[in-house]
């Protein structure tokens, strides 16, 4: 059978049963933004698991594509990969063991044909409800192993939930495989068992104290690799001998000029290509970006293992979008995606594959003297070294230390990548907002806000602040920070900046610079007094600058608008990776693997306007985080949210849903205008898009079209024609450049002759040494060719300043290179008197200095080094 066959098989069987047959999910999981990637099947069910949705059909079958980092370094064995299909079939509280262990046994005995004496069985140690099923249908007793929780029981997720036994079936591939040990069973692991079926029995919940209590309505979970189960149908002990594999291996082949089968170590290196270029091409495909954390990390490292195995074949040059285009041909036809993101996929990958590949071989050169040089351990620093300058993961530096007996000091390791972030903390040089928390010496838990509502609020002053400390009293020109009873402010937080304005008694002033946050949830008012005294206990009013909070409300909510139509035009897998809403501007970071073009870029703004047009309706609702996800609403990966969260929406149905706790306007059109003015690359796969609105935006184009104004009058046209007449002034300037360039290098020839007699022989060698006329390097080569060419033997430094700094050319011919002579050591002596450095080749180096001043002394130096 083949793998399509095998597939079709078991969704059909269990259509027959009565399960609706779900599509595979995406490898980034929809309904669980803490969740790095789909592991498994059930992960796009586990609302209905847990009961807080409902499902379709009480009975559900899938063909999920998973991914798994765990086996990442066992990947090249008979059985261990990373990306996978897992066949699964699913009940929500509907049928439970006897329906599962039967229907598992027909399908793999009758349907697939396999050999009832060669399936063993595992069970939980006290199941014996599952012993009494499988004895029952005829598995003999000796045949049914009893294994522990760390085997044939399913934990909750977390430490509380739903949980239970499991039951495996596995494949014996006979006696002669393996250890061939008579006691040889499941759970050895020679290689002669092949687990191909896990069913789980989830029939407890389990509380904080690890009590299990019986569930009301159990499940059945089921997981069925797709890779084993068709290596053990055709009776290969390899996934790598089936179809799913052997069309990869032959391009692989090819691509190095070395036929699989015939070397333990190129086999190998083969089967981690093509195993590991399935998972990039899906990874890509569903929206992952290469970087430096969290799934991007999972996909740089992939990729980057993949080209460190194609270098120690040979492939010098980039070739995985080769093996992508195979992957792609070959599952296209069950994964349409992949087809629909050909471009895409291949885009991302050429990229990373080429960023990568500048650095691969002076770090394979680095770590190898570093293995050379250590015993028995890489240092933390070096391992820092390889991953911060050469992209290196430090996974991968480990597996190639492993290969040569080394290990290497993650510990370490990790604590100079803690020092990086601090470095990088402090050139951000963001101001240390009140960290102390206050909520405990004030007795504050958290600050009421009523600011989405209202901007003006009667409230009383709970507490005041002086550097940090409480005091009772300020006084007039006194900074303070005031914490109230409730408030209208809104604090810096989710990249939208706080609120200003003022807090007012009926006989004092409090001017509101800025307004932050701190934990746990306490909203602190910065600013100073501009009249009277304020006292702990005072009622008071607080105010906030209305129309600053409608400048920033106005760009957050463009910021949702423009993630729409980020993913509208560049694609789904557009995450937001960062963001700041100010009053002047927003800033808005996303993944994205390429530069955005000029056509994609004004179709993004125009896609925003013309929702601005639209004036849609914007709104919030409050919901259970979980419904809100099932929903479709965005929420960042890796953020921490409540059980209950805000959904800002936009128009109904929502073109966008997002969770969001920052302020914004009532409908689209009060943002006037959105107009981005930059977009540019802040790391690799990452974009950032710079833009304004509303007034912001009118005091962009206001001054742009003032720009061209003034323009047009230096250029003495009319306002339309300053193109024209610029372009023209274009190319009039780079004729008189050619012209320059043309006299330049006639009158270098005229110099280099005229120089030629002022060559000396030092130590039994020519020697020139002069300082020529202001030229740019390109001359200075010139010159020295025509002297190295007249005199045949010969070393000539030449020194000149341009644009204000001292440049040096050295040569050096090739007989004198056989005596010994340098051009890059003698320029780079030259260079460091004037506070300088260079160098290059023997035959031709350049070097530049700091100071002109010293020219003439480097110059002076040259007879002496000779």
């Amino acid at each position: 059978m083949t793998s399509d066959e095998v597939r079709a098989a078991f969704l059909s069987f269990f259509e027959e049963k009565g399960h609706k047959i779900i599509p595979s999910s995406s490898l980034i999981p929809q309904n669980d933004p803490t969740l790095l990637l789909t592991s498994a099947g059930m992960v796009q069910f586990k609302p209905y698991f847990l009961g807080e949705a409902l499902p379709p059909n009480p009975r559900l079958a899938s063909c999920q594509k998973c991914f798994r980092t765990t086996d990442i370094e066992s990947v090249g064995d008979p059985s261990h990969l990373t990306f996978f299909e897992m066949l699964g079939n699913f009940s929500i509280g509907d049928y439970f063991k006897e329906e599962a262990i039967n229907w598992a046994w027909e399908f793999v005995t009758r349907r697939l044909g396999l050999q009832p004496q060669r399936l063993w069985v595992t069970i939980f140690l006290d199941d014996d409800e599952s012993f009494r099923i499988w004895r029952k249908i005829g598995i003999p007793e000796h045949r049914i192993l009893r294994f522990g929780e760390q085997d044939n029981f399913w934990g909750p997720a977390g430490n509380s939930g739903p949980c239970g036994p499991c039951s495996e079936i596995h494949y014996d591939f006979g006696e002669e495989v393996g250890c061939r040990r008579a006691s040889c069973a499941p759970g050895c692991n020679c290689g002669r068992f092949s687990e191909i079926w896990n069913l789980v029995f989830t029939q407890y919940n389990q509380d904080k104290d690890g009590h299990r209590t019986l569930l009301p309505r159990p499940n059945i979970d089921t997981g069925m690799g797709l890779e084993r189960t068709t290596a053990v149908v055709n009776g290969k002990i390899s996934v790598y001998e089936t179809d799913l594999f052997t069309p990869l291996l032959e391009c692989i082949s090819e691509l190095v000029g070395k036929k699989y089968g015939s070397d333990d170590d190129t086999d190998n290196a083969m089967r981690i290509i093509a195993e590991h270029s399935r998972g990039i091409a899906f990874l890509i495909a569903d929206g992952v970006i290469p970087g430096n954390e969290g799934r991007g990390y999972v996909l740089r490292r992939l990729l980057r293992r993949t080209a460190l195995f194609g270098r120690r074949l040979g492939l010098e040059k980039p070739f995985l979008a080769e093996t992508a285009k195979s992957v792609i041909e070959q599952m296209g036809h069950i994964y349409p995606e992949i087809v629909q993101r050909e471009d895409f996929i291949l885009r991302v990958i050429e990229g990373e594959e080429a960023r990568f590949s500048d650095t691969l071989s002076t770090g394979l050169e680095l770590i190898e003297s570093i293995m050379a040089e250590r015993a028995g351990e890489i240092s933390g620093e070096d391992a820092f070294r390889l991953y911060d300058t050469y992209g290196f993961p430090v996974e991968l530096t480990r597996e190639i230390a492993a290969g040569r007996g080394l290990s290497v000091d993650l510990e370490g390791f990790e604590k100079e990548m803690g020092k990086q972030k601090e470095r990088a903390r402090a050139v951000r040089k963001f101001e240390v907002k009140e960290s102390v928390k206050l909520g405990g010496r004030l007795n504050i838990q958290k600050t009421p806000f009523v600011g989405y509502h209202s901007l003006k609020h009667k409230t009383n002053i709970l507490s005041i602040l002086v550097d940090n400390e409480p005091v009772e009293m300020i006084q007039e020109g006194q900074e303070a920070s005031l914490i109230l009873e409730s408030t209208p402010f809104y604090g810096e937080m989710g990249g939208q900046v706080g609120d200003t304005g003022e807090i007012r008694s009926q006989i004092s002033k409090f001017s509101v610079t800025d307004t932050i946050r701190v934990p746990p949830d306490i909203i602190v008012h910065q600013g100073y007094v501009t009249k009277g005294s304020l006292t702990v206990g005072d009622e008071a009013e607080a105010e906030v600058d209305r129309e600053r909070r409608l400048d920033i409300a106005r760009n957050h909510t463009a910021t949702h608008l423009l993630q729409f139509a980020l993913r509208q035009v560049l694609g789904e897998h557009v995450q937001q990776r960062g963001s700041l809403v100010a009053p002047d501007r927003l800033r808005f970071d996303f993944s994205h693997p390429i530069t955005v073009t000029n056509e994609q870029r004004r179709e993004i703004q125009h896609i925003v306007n013309d929702k601005v047009r639209q004036n849609l309706a914007v709104y919030s609702v409050e919901m259970p985080y979980q419904k809100a996800i099932e929903e479709g609403a965005i929420a960042l990966f890796g953020e921490k949210y409540g059980d209950i969260v805000r959904v800002l929406k936009i128009d109904e149905p929502a073109i966008s849903a997002e969770l969001c706790g920052g302020t914004h306007i009532a409908s689209t059109g009060e943002i006037g205008f959105f107009q981005i003015i930059s977009e540019s690359s802040i790391g690799t796969g990452l974009r950032r898009i710079v833009a304004v609105t509303g007034r912001g935006a009118e005091a962009f184009i206001d001054k742009r079209l003032s720009d061209l104004q003034e323009t047009a009058e230096y250029l003495d046209t009319e306002l339309d024609s300053v193109l024209d007449k610029v372009g023209s002034l274009v190319i009039q300037l780079d004729w008189e450049r050619k012209q320059k360039l043309i006299l330049e290098r006639g009158l270098a020839k005229l110099r280099a002759e005229s120089l030629l007699g002022q060559a000396e022989v030092v130590n039994g060698v020519t020697v020139l040494v002069a300082k020529v006329p202001s030229s740019r390097l390109e001359i200075l080569r010139e010159m020295s060719d025509l002297i190295r060419d007249k005199l045949k033997s010969v070393v000539v430094v030449l020194g000149t300043v341009y644009e204000n700094k001292p440049i040096f050319l050295a040569t050096v011919t090739s007989d004198l290179v056989g005596r010994g002579y340098n051009a890059g050591e003698i320029v780079k002596q030259v260079a460091k008197v004037t506070g300088g450095g260079g160098g290059g080749k023997p035959r031709l180096a350049q070097a530049g200095g700091k100071y002109k001043d010293k020219l003439d002394e480097a110059l002076r130096l040259v007879k002496s080094l000779i």
